[in-house]
């Protein structure tokens, strides 16, 4: 395969530009007949030696934005990426596919470093994976003097941005990267960032000159879907079950302590789950992570801490047990779902504790007002999409600057479409109660809000007085669950404030307009215990839930011997699953039933060095021989 890439490389030394010759080294290496979206513009201004700053969504194939180009170009593509643990999987995955990779980070030994030094300066790597860290140290940058560098990457340049949810403070000085070597193409890429971020991304990289490309941001295999949160251990696993059972997928909890024991909760389940977060001795965060990756239907219940750089592409499910800081966070982990293109779903549970613990958070957090008035903003935007009674994709792209999509089809809102109420009488009374409160200078929080308007005279209620208020008992109409709905829409829509260290609730600006008759406020019905919706309903992407779900009997049975011969291929060669083939390649290998190389050949996602290193065994299992799993 090497000889194939150097004659490749040969003939992008006649025209770099010539866009024939990258779609020969996307053919031949990869499998793909052609580029999607703006691939072939991004490739073709970075391998003309331009700079270009892109946003693709997750799964929209922004690596071979880069992975190409450093192909084509004369020397070594060096790729700034953040994660170090996961850049023996990155590079394994590229030599799978017949590409000279290599990697530099701590975790090597010195006989490992040198060997990946010398093959950089001897001209034999094609991609060199760097932490940002590493350009910290002198001796990097001047190995990196002495290198012929094609282009520069810096993947997940979100982490550049000080507003936006991830900010990383070493990729601050990635700046040097244009002003050391000026004459390399740099290539900025993220998945997630809005126009500011995106303007803070150019500035602080010095690409306010590059091209910029912004792709569809729609994810359409993903279904989103929010519940209301009631025994959230309970609904996940109902979840589980009922949909994603045998899968792989992610959950995401806001402590620690809820990590370990949603994690501990699953395995007793008999669901296998691991856990991951930052309290963790490194090498157990170590070992779960290459399980997860390597094996396949394990459940990672996980911090935010885990996820980024994750190239699993068969993670069906994202689910979320608290809410997210940002909807830029929540599109980020949520993309890390149905990378394949498969139907996946974004699973969230979310109640009145999340809004108050938020902005109780905001409150107490370091940095000035203006950093707590952005934490504040990122809020509402999350807020509105939780609460939001129209298509929760459209909301989700027109933040990201994409409107006019129409509903999707394929979310809760648009397959159970929520129903609304006039729920201003009710706001009125829990803001009066408030009022009532505040004359007597007290705060109290939601519960014993609730309590007052229920009527009931709790020991606590009782002692404070409060059952002389002229708003105890006037909330029949409601029950608890009602009216803890009721306090989460206000809050969410800003009709409330969080005060204190201990969550109570206080008026706002906006509280008197609704108060003297001048606002009306319309809320969601809060819903019972609905149904999933259908996996199978149609509209953008509308999918099923099964990967195999709509083969049939025969088929998908040879399905599960790929997946079979797949598992034991992976595991002698030390790789996780995915770098043999994705799941999306082995339906495709079913459907099509090839019974020759060339038949094999011909399928996406198969290039020479993968054809040539198991097309013997993949033949073998369709034919239902016992061929070798590669040789």
């Amino acid at each position: 395969m090497s000889v194939v890439l150097r004659r490749l490389a040969a003939m992008s030394a006649v025209d770099e530009s010539t866009p024939a010759t990258a779609r020969e080294m996307l053919r031949r290496v990869w499998g793909y007949e052609d580029f999607r979206g703006d691939q072939a513009e991004i490739i073709g201004e970075v391998v003309a030696g331009r700079d270009a700053l892109v946003l693709m969504p997750t799964g929209g194939g922004k690596s071979l934005c880069y992975q190409v180009p450093s192909l084509v170009r004369e020397g070594t593509g060096v790729v700034v990426s953040p994660l170090i643990a996961l850049m023996a999987d990155q590079v394994d995955a590229l030599s799978a596919l017949g590409v000279r990779a290599g990697f530099l980070n701590s975790t090597q030994l010195p006989h490992e470093r040198a060997s990946t030094e010398q093959a950089l300066l001897a001209g034999e790597l094609d991609l060199l994976y760097l932490a940002p860290e590493r350009l910290r140290v002198p001796e990097t940058l001047a190995l990196l003097d002495r290198a012929r560098i094609a282009l520069f990457a810096i993947d997940e340049a979100h982490c550049v941005s000080q507003w936006g949810h991830d900010f990383r403070p070493d990729y601050l000085r990635l700046s040097m990267l244009h002003e050391r070597w000026s004459d390399v193409p740099r290539i900025a890429l993220t998945a997630t960032a809005t126009e500011a971020t995106r303007q803070e991304i150019a500035a602080r990289l010095q690409l306010e000159d590059a091209r910029h490309f912004v792709a569809d941001f729609d994810r359409p295999n993903i279904q989103y879907r929010i519940v209301p949160k009631d025994s959230p251990q309970q609904q996940l696993l109902q979840f589980l079950r009922a949909e994603h059972e045998g899968d792989a997928g992610i959950v995401y909890c806001l402590s620690r302590a809820s990590v370990e024991r949603v994690a501990e909760f699953l395995c007793s389940q008999g669901i296998p789950a691991l856990p991951y977060h930052a309290g963790l001795d490194r090498e157990v965060r170590s070992t779960n992570q290459a399980r997860f990756l390597r094996e396949e239907g394990l459940v990672m219940v996980a911090t935010i801490a885990f996820g980024m750089g994750i190239d699993k592409p068969d993670v069906r499910f994202v689910a979320h047990l608290d809410l997210p800081k940002s909807v830029e966070g929540y599109y980020q982990e949520t993309g890390r779902a149905g990378r394949d293109g498969l139907p996946s779903t974004a699973w969230l549970a979310y109640g009145l504790a999340d809004v108050v613990q938020h902005r109780k958070m905001i409150e107490s957090s370091e940095g000035d007002a203006a950093h707590r008035r952005n934490l504040g903003h990122h809020l509402d935007a999350m807020l509105a999409l939780c609460e939001t009674v129209t298509c929760r994709r459209e909301q989700l792209l027109a933040y990201f600057g994409q409107s006019g999509t129409g509903p999707c089809g394929n979310c809760d809102t648009c397959l159970d479409p929520p129903k609304t109420w006039d729920g201003t009488i009710p706001a009125q009374k829990l803001l009066s109660t408030i009022v009532r409160l505040d004359h007597r200078r007290q705060r109290y929080g939601a519960g014993h809000l609730v309590d007052i308007l229920l009527g009931r005279e709790t020991d606590r209620v009782r002692s404070l007085g409060h059952t002389d208020l002229t708003t105890f008992g006037i909330g029949a109409e409601l029950d608890e669950r009602g009216w803890r709905g009721v306090v989460r829409q206000l809050l969410a829509a800003g009709l409330v404030g969080i005060e204190g260290d201990y969550g109570t609730l206080g008026l706002t600006e906006a509280s008197v307009a609704v108060l003297r008759g001048e606002r009306q406020v319309l809320m969601r019905i809060e819903p019972g215990r609905r149904r999933a919706p259908s996996r199978s309903s149609g509209g953008r992407g509308g999918a099923k839930a099964s990967v195999a779900a709509d083969l049939t009997g025969e088929e998908a049975a040879l399905f599960e011997r790929l997946r079979a011969w797949r598992a034991a291929t992976a595991k002698e060669a030390g790789v996780p699953a995915y770098v043999v083939f994705h799941d999306a390649t082995l339906r495709a290998i079913v459907t099509a039933a090839p019974t020759t190389t060339a038949d094999l050949g011909a399928i996406s996602g198969i290039g020479a060095a993968k054809l040539e290193r198991y097309g013997e065994g993949v033949l073998g299992v369709v034919a239902g021989s016992e061929a070798p799993a590669h040789r």
